[in-house]
């Protein structure tokens, strides 16, 4: 394709680690086919909005239907949207080190045993406000009646909540920390997921890439076909952002190398 012909598309990359893992496999994805691509990281709804106004074209990446399912209708009431992929299956919990007996903390309602109470960080760092983990973790307080026992739950950066809990777990301190997969986190410590028996938080998520559904007629139908067969493992996904985010390799070369490894990156069309 000639460089001065290219399409240009603007992904909107919700401003997280294992977000941005997939902002770039799908930026490699998209340059392979021929676009020219900018990437926008963002917070989560200020990605929605941008996505709504025109301001990105499409969303990298979405988890369906529920963490992100109320933002993303909220945008269909003004502008259709297309769901490609079966990126990973991530899952929410609210988890606690291993260190911590399952005999006595294993599920939410344990929280409240006086015991654990008077050894429990009453502090639950989250990340930001607007990630589906932080929306479920504000109703699992109000559900489970956590603030009466005095739990707080505060949102902040990633960085808050992961060194939340590594200098707790350096102290062996009894923590709660509000996690998902793919998460690094879980790689390098043993994290016991607690049951939620309201099922406030739901396990039943797909990750994918939302294309506005104007932007439909820039690509191929074997374009289309090939996001659509986007498919990784959590377990792969955590690898890469580990790399990333623990080991400073740099996010694109890492990411294009994994996708040439794997044959992912095909002939261009």
């Amino acid at each position: 394709m000639n460089e001065h012909c290219k399409k240009v598309l603007t992904i909107g990359v919700i401003d997280l680690s294992f977000h941005r893992i997939m902002g770039s496999i799908h930026t490699h994805m998209l340059r392979h086919m021929g676009f020219e691509v900018n990437r926008i990281f963002t917070p989560h709804k200020d990605a929605f909005d941008k996505l709504k106004s025109g301001e990105v074209d499409m969303i990298t990446s979405a988890w369906l239907p529920f963490s992100d399912g109320q933002i993303k209708s909220e945008v269909e009431k003004e502008v259709p949207l297309l769901e490609l992929g079966n990126h990973y299956q991530p899952q929410a919990f609210w988890g606690v080190p291993n260190y911590i007996s399952s005999n006595e903390v294993a599920e939410i309602d344990d929280l409240k045993k006086p015991h654990v109470i008077r050894k429990m960080k009453l502090a639950i760092q989250g990340i930001c406000p607007g990630a589906g983990i932080s929306q479920s973790s504000v109703k699992m307080m109000d559900s489970y009646g956590l603030h009466s026992n005095g739990y707080r739950f505060y949102t902040g950066t990633e960085e808050c909540c992961y060194g939340a809990f590594e200098q707790a777990v350096e102290q062996q301190q009894w923590v709660v920390v509000p996690l998902w997969k793919p998460n690094f986190l879980r790689l390098k410590y043993p994290i016991r997921e607690l049951r939620d028996p309201k099922k406030i938080i739901s396990s039943n998520d797909i990750a994918v890439l939302l294309l506005r559904e104007d932007k439909r007629d820039l690509f191929t139908t074997d374009q289309i076909e090939q996001l659509d067969r986007l498919s990784f493992s959590v377990d792969i996904i955590e690898k890469l952002d580990e790399r990333v985010s623990r080991y400073n390799d740099p996010l694109d070369e890492l990411c294009e190398e994994f996708l040439q490894a794997e044959g992912i990156l095909g002939n261009r069309n």
